[in-house]
């Protein structure tokens, strides 16, 4: 008598961490996006081809600055730049940062959120890193938005240089974290479609606030060197 076969499922291939999807397609909002950071990714991201929503209190301010940026920028006020978008970025000053996401619960929902809010304090020593309750900016976002995919990302990013129209590539990482592989991918790709950027995942969101906080840091690098400073990590 022939005894049975024992037979193996074969283990699924580890995926890539350089397989990112095409994002080419969606919709970025980016809230507070008539203030230097978020008009600098806005038409950072336009300028590559990606369809990019502005957002502000006024949407006439909105689509004034749009029309600026060009590249197919729209203007709109904050609520229905969050509800048209696919992937919806934070640029908004820290101390308007839980008013207005709490605001726009709703129109969140389901979305990718990627908060690029540092909370910073300024006294005449310079820049110093603030602790929000629930940790960092990106965790406050995360616990407004229970139905939004949250990560956070675009930290460490010159608003001077993203809106220097003589700056071809902007050569610089950016770190993204977050709690579903899928939506850190979605964001990594999207940095990836600015020349020079490169998208690399950096952990979950409970180590948001080292990241944001080393924004104080090369303020002072900046300050003592006259530059705009940013990030490179090594061997990857």
């Amino acid at each position: 008598m022939t005894a049975p076969q024992e037979t193996t499922t074969a283990a699924p291939a580890a995926r890539s961490p350089y397989d990112l999807p095409d994002v080419s397609g969606l919709v970025v909002g980016v809230l507070g996006g008539t203030g230097p950071q978020g008009r600098g990714l806005a038409y950072r991201l336009a300028k590559a081809g990606q369809q990019v929503v502005i957002g502000s209190r006024s949407a006439e301010r909105a689509q004034e600055k749009a029309d600026e940026l060009g590249h197919g920028v729209r203007g709109a006020d904050n609520a229905t730049t969050a509800a048209e978008s696919d992937i919806v970025i934070v640029a908004v000053p820290w101390e308007g940062h839980a008013e207005l996401l709490a605001s726009l619960r709703s129109e969140l929902a389901g979305k990718i959120v990627v908060d690029c809010v540092n909370p910073l304090g300024f006294d005449k020593q310079g820049a110093y890193a603030l602790k929000p309750e629930e940790g960092s900016a990106a965790q406050q976002a995360a616990a407004l938005l229970p139905d939004s995919r949250v990560t956070a990302a675009f930290h460490h990013l010159s608003a001077v240089l993203l809106l220097d129209q003589a700056v071809d590539e902007v050569e610089i990482d950016v770190l993204v974290l977050g709690e579903e592989r899928a939506a850190t991918d979605a964001v990594q790709a999207l940095a990836n479609r600015v020349p020079g950027m490169r998208g690399v995942f950096a952990g979950r969101l409970r180590n948001a606030h080292q990241v944001e906080s080393l924004v104080a840091n090369l303020i002072s690098v900046n300050r003592r060197y006259k530059a705009h400073a940013g990030l490179r990590v090594t061997d990857i």
